[in-house]
């Protein structure tokens, strides 16, 4: 199976399919998105796009960290 994580689809769908990308999340310095209550709300509209702007956290560095753990980038 491919790793792919699509920049456009919500965290939680995300984390649905590949549960591993919380553990990611959390070392880029997502560390509200993770929480399942937090997850179970806004993550079903937050896009790690959106996360990244409110976090001021650079995309670049997301997706190098992303494709470190195997992962393929869809934007």
């Amino acid at each position: 199976m491919n790793k792919t994580v699509n920049l456009d689809k919500n965290i939680y769908e995300l984390v649905r399919e590949h549960p591993e990308i919380a553990n990611i999340m959390l070392e880029l310095g997502f560390t509200d998105i993770v929480k399942p209550a937090m997850l179970n709300t806004a993550g079903r509209v937050m896009t790690i796009t959106k996360g990244a702007a409110l976090k001021k956290i650079d995309m670049n560095t997301i997706k190098q960290v992303f494709q470190e753990k195997g992962f393929e980038i869809i934007e």
